[in-house]
């Protein structure tokens, strides 16, 4: 299956001047584009997963598909504050500051083979707090994916121990 790149709109200077932001609405309104980006980003065939965790927004639009697909839970991780149940949760800096983000205490199990899912892997924060907070409660990453990588932020090796799953790469 070939992606079509088209589907991914480039919108000059958002969220600020200088930025070109990655949109996928397009994507996400073609069923085929939609069928053949999951397709990129599931694991190896012989890649066991037990939950697939999505990052907070937009990981939550695919993950839950992947996690379908693979017959497997899906959990979310958000902003801070955003959960209701005990949480743990791991702070990051960004260009402009800091994040943080939580999971639920009881959302991974010990020993579970978790699939880590965002839309973008960027600058890296994001998904390294993410992978703390999985393996913090026992979790096992055997598999990162993304919709887009923005490669000449060379966030890679920050996660490249895991294998990773890209759709698209800019």
């Amino acid at each position: 299956m070939e992606l079509n790149e088209s589907l991914i709109r480039t919108v000059q200077d958002f969220p600020k001047p200088g930025i070109q932001f990655k949109d996928i609405t397009p994507l996400l309104k073609d069923p085929s584009g939609v069928k053949q980006c999951l397709h990129a980003m599931m694991p190896d065939p012989d890649t066991v997963v037990d939950v697939v965790v999505g990052i907070e927004s937009r990981g939550f639009i695919l993950g839950p598909m992947m996690a379908q697909s693979l017959n497997c839970g899906f959990v979310p991780i958000r902003k801070k504050g955003k959960l209701p149940h005990q949480t743990l949760e791991a702070s990051y800096d960004l260009e402009y500051g800091s994040a943080t983000i939580e999971i639920h205490r009881d959302a991974i199990q010990p020993g579970d083979r978790v699939l880590l899912h965002d839309d973008v892997l960027a600058t890296g924060g994001t998904a390294v707090a993410a992978v703390k907070l999985i393996e913090a409660l026992g979790g096992k990453v055997v598999c990162c994916s993304f919709i887009i990588e923005l490669s000449a932020l060379k966030a890679r090796p920050l996660i490249d121990r895991y294998p990773i799953k890209v759709a698209y790469q800019f």
